[in-house]
């Protein structure tokens, strides 16, 4: 007998930390209204067999650049290698790789007509794998802002002072939730035959959801950015993580600073590291889906970890005519969307507002 499709909580309704938004805006007017530059974790080796590319790309999405680079220099784009997923209703620059071509370069210009400038080009001795990023760089542009000034000013500097819910993004659940659908089709087996990047995309997005329950849950208890005893912490700026029993005032005092910070389960095979009462609410809240867990156990997922909270460096923010500038640094894998819901609600135009192709 088939497994109902659990009740989940879509990223809009997700309860915020910071109190309700302070107005409405219109993201993505235009492309150049949604700025990400990649910050890469490494700097380039500068000898081997690949070629690192410093890329910008207007209005287009990553896949697609890389089967254009594929066909530009004559490779698979299997051996094409990037960090990470980038909007394609923005401006983004970021860092692709290619084997290193036997003959000349090619010429890198034949790709400006597909929106893509190749802006700097370095060898490296490998392929650039997918999380290869230290974070991104943001500048977003919210027209026809009705915050108040004031507000928005004592708003941005809380959010600097305690950082936001590190949510995953609507982009993790594909249109409507579509990804989360097809997860629960995958786990029940009448999913039919799917390739194996959908089958990562639908497996990450049941994971990324029970994680977002367990973080809203902790968002309304207010203590999503304070240590509980029994707390599976991660040290800033890694995966590292451990866990914790008792509670002292260095530990306090490191989360205050940020230095350490509450992480939820992305669940898989393994035990939960956490205990007594933060390990009972996380094993409740998943039990909400039980085929997923179940699911994601036979596809071979384990037990990982991740932020509760994500800290939300050299933020700033001017309101001028209604139009509203943001600009921040984030680390890998959080998202910018996560910010703008702590401050305003928005509205994406019609084109912004479609699938990626």
């Amino acid at each position: 007998m088939s497994a109902l499709l659990p009740h989940w909580t879509s990223v809009a309704d997700l309860p915020r930390s910071h109190g309700a938004p302070l107005g409405r805006g219109t993201l993505r007017v235009q492309p150049a209204d949604f700025q990400v530059e990649e910050q890469l974790g490494f700097v380039p080796d500068d000898d081997g067999e690949h070629l690192l590319l410093w890329v910008r790309k207007t209005a287009t999405n990553t896949e697609w650049v890389a089967r254009r680079l594929a066909t530009l220099v004559g490779a698979p784009v299997s051996a094409i290698g990037y960090a990470g997923l980038k909007d394609r209703h923005a401006v983004t620059t970021q860092w692709f790789s290619v084997p290193r071509p036997r003959e000349a370069q090619p010429d890198w210009t034949l790709l400006a007509a597909d929106g893509i400038e190749v802006l700097a080009v370095h060898r490296h001795r490998r392929k650039l794998r997918r999380g290869a990023l230290s974070g991104n760089r943001f500048q977003i542009v919210l027209r026809e802002c009705t915050a108040d000034a004031a507000a928005l000013a004592l708003r941005l500097d809380a959010i600097r002072q305690r950082g936001i819910p590190n949510y995953f993004g609507e982009q993790r659940f594909g249109h409507a939730d579509g990804n989360l659908r097809r997860a629960h089709a995958l786990f029940e087996g009448t999913a039919g035959r799917v390739s194996r990047h959908q089958r990562s995309l639908w497996l990450s997005a049941a994971r990324s959801q029970i994680f977002n329950a367990v973080l809203a849950e902790r968002v309304r208890r207010d203590d999503w950015d304070q240590v509980q005893p029994g707390d599976c912490l991660q040290l800033a700026g890694t995966h590292s993580h451990f866990s914790i029993d008792e509670i002292d005032a260095t530990l306090l005092a490191r989360c205050a600073q940020m230095d350490v910070h509450p992480t939820g389960p992305l669940w898989g095979v393994g035990v939960l590291p956490t205990r007594g009462a933060v390990r009972t609410l996380e094993e409740q809240i998943a039990a909400e889906f039980p085929s997923w867990l179940s699911g994601l156990a036979a596809h071979d997922l384990v037990q990982e970890r991740r932020a509760l909270r994500v800290r939300v460096a050299e933020l700033s923010g001017e309101l001028a005519a209604e139009t509203l500038t943001l600009r921040f640094e984030l680390p890998a894998g959080a998202y910018a969307t996560a910010v703008l819901r702590e401050l305003v609600d928005w509205q994406e135009t019609a084109a912004a507002a479609l699938p990626s192709a």
